[in-house]
């Protein structure tokens, strides 16, 4: 059972000599590498996950010990899933993010959001065990890269709000001091450090933001619930009450059908996360994964489940785990156990979680002005990656209505008790918007070559001139 392709996937045969790989040599996700070395190499995957794995459960106003805890369990159940054949962390999603401000605009609490996740996560398990069933081509028949695009561009835009309310005002300089520091640290740094440039910059922002109130006192703002007073950037008065260990609180989810229907939307998102995942991993192991596409994403619905029926956000496989392996070309599954098993000791201690929580707003503001501009984006790479003609109006009309819709906050009241806006009414004129045009169009609009006015979508200079053929 060696080798993490029977069984269980616990078992790893240790390559070479167990202390370095020989040049140009990968470890194997069936392979390891030295006990000792292999806890470095999960240490490090615990670095990578731990910036976006701590700001989101901040941003959504949930435990962060629990968080951190469970990515952990996870990790787990995904590697066990999996049978060690997909090397990946599960950390904790930022697509959220935006759903839980939502949630709470609409008076939810902490319970209300982790019951509509809840949803999500049984979703994203049944829509694995489909994927298993019927092939991935039910994934590319149903969400194709124009849909899967929108949708994630405008969760994330839809997040701006956020950040323009909420947290620049607490401490606008700041806020813009961490914004540049921590743009500098994602555009000049190399290596792994850039894999943690945004970590880099909320440790810099809590640095600076004390060294502010040492200098210059109080500031007279916003606090966290949107009142102008005079507070202190950062307050630390709970971090010395807090025990070095103790269990996380956790609390039971509740369920509202306004608040599952902002939430739903973003299983369109897990699943091109999931997908993109596994297929990066196939490509840079050279084992094809595409028969565990199914798996990885009903274990990443399982894993969110179980986290957001004890009060923590939902976990998805993260890309930051992506560039270490490609860094160190260290592809064990051990390590990711040593992370997991990492994960779950700081989730045991609350002093820990009472440093994350003591977070200042401004320093947040400078983050997320980044952040959640890049989640909006990747949307934009989904579509330049597959080559999305938005030159074509069956394209085009979908994804501009949904995606002004989702980020502009648009409503539709159903009833005196029911209304559909934001994120949820933007994915449903996205997703259905697209197959019912898709299926009153004319054959030739189903081409997919350009069918607008060459002058609304050609600048290259270097066009003009030239025919159909590029001469």
């Amino acid at each position: 059972m060696s080798g993490g392709r029977g069984g269980l996937g616990v078992r790893w045969k240790v390559h070479g000599d167990g202390r370095v790989p020989a040049p140009g040599a990968v470890v194997r996700p069936d392979e390891r590498l030295s006990w000792p070395r292999t806890a470095g190499l999960g240490a490090q995957h615990v670095v990578a996950m731990f910036g976006a794995s701590f700001v989101a459960p901040v941003l959504m106003g949930l435990d962060p010990n629990l968080a951190i805890m469970m990515s952990g369990v996870a990790t787990m159940i995904f590697l066990l899933a999996t049978r060690g054949r997909v090397p990946s962390y599960l950390g904790c999603s930022l697509s959220f993010v935006g759903v839980a401000a939502v949630i709470r605009g609409q008076g939810g609490d902490s319970a209300t959001i982790t019951g509509a996740i809840l949803v999500v996560g049984v979703a994203l398990f049944l829509v694995g065990l489909a994927v298993q069933k019927f092939g991935a081509r039910i994934i590319h028949a149903a969400m194709p890269p124009v849909v899967t695009g929108a949708v994630v561009m405008l969760i994330g835009f839809n997040l701006a709000p956020v950040t323009a309310s909420t947290y620049w005002p607490q401490d606008q300089w700041t806020a813009l001091l961490t914004m540049l520091l921590t743009g500098l640290a994602v555009v000049c740094l190399r290596g792994f450090w850039s894999r943690i440039a945004i970590f880099l910059g909320l440790v810099v922002g809590y640095l600076m933001s004390w060294a502010f109130d040492k200098t210059f006192g109080q500031i007279h703002s916003a606090d966290g619930s949107g009142k102008v007073v005079d507070h202190w950037r950062l307050d630390l008065g709970k971090v010395g009450d807090a025990d070095w260990f103790g269990l996380p609180s956790v609390h039971g989810p509740s369920f509202s059908w306004s608040a599952i229907l902002v939430a739903l939307p973003v299983v369109i998102a897990l699943v091109a996360e999931n997908a993109g995942h596994v297929k990066a991993v196939g490509e840079m192991t050279g084992d094809p994964l595409d028969d565990q596409l199914g798996t990885a994403i009903a274990a990443d619905g399982a894993g969110s489940v179980l986290s957001t029926a004890l009060g923590g956000p939902a976990t998805t496989t993260y890309s930051e785990n992506i560039g270490v392996m490609a860094a160190t070309r260290v592809y064990s599954t051990a390590a990711y156990w040593a992370a997991a098993c990492f994960a779950l000791l700081f989730g045991l201690c609350p002093k820990f979680g009472a440093v994350v929580a003591a977070i200042p707003g401004g320093v947040l503001g400078g983050i997320t002005v980044i952040l959640y501009g890049m989640i909006g984006l990747l949307g934009a790479q989904i579509w330049i990656n597959n080559k999305v003609d938005l030159r074509n109006p069956l394209n085009l009309v979908p994804a501009a209505a949904g995606i002004i819709i989702g980020v502009g906050g648009v409503s539709l009241k159903i009833s005196d008790n029911f209304e559909l806006s934001g994120i949820a009414l933007g994915t449903i004129v996205v997703l259905t918007g697209y197959h019912a045009l898709k299926a009153l169009a004319p054959p030739h609009l189903k081409t997919q070559q350009p069918l607008l006015d060459e002058g609304t979508s050609a600048y290259d200079p270097e066009d003009k001139g030239k025919d159909d053929d590029g001469r």
